[in-house]
């Protein structure tokens, strides 16, 4: 189940258009028109976007009157940050001990 969430979110957070729609919602709440506005792309353009955003429980979508707005849901963000975690602490540690080896070096 999270292996699924984790290639959502990051299947997501690929495209630099829904990057940038995510930095857009962080601002606050946002109209799917509001946020294809900055791409100049249609309406239909940006569903599509939100729709991925949305089905990676990435952003929450309401509706007022005719309008969808959307605003951005961190908390899915928590199973990838901890993914990427765990890869710093490998890297961390193998940096950490090439530097030690390269400052045993008496060349």
């Amino acid at each position: 189940m999270v292996e699924k969430r984790l290639d959502m979110t990051f299947t997501a957070l690929a495209d630099p258009t829904r990057r940038a729609m995510l930095a857009d919602l962080m601002l606050g709440e946002k109209s799917i028109g509001e946020l294809a506005a900055p791409h100049r792309m249609s309406f239909a353009g940006a569903a599509k976007h939100v729709a991925v955003l949305a089905r990676a429980g990435l952003i929450e979508r309401r509706k007022v009157g005719r309008q969808q707005l959307c605003r951005f849901n961190a908390s899915q963000l928590k199973d990838a940050s901890d993914w990427l975690r765990q890869w710093e602490r490998f890297w961390t540690a193998r940096l950490d001990a090439l530097e030690a080896v390269l400052k045993e070096d008496p060349e």
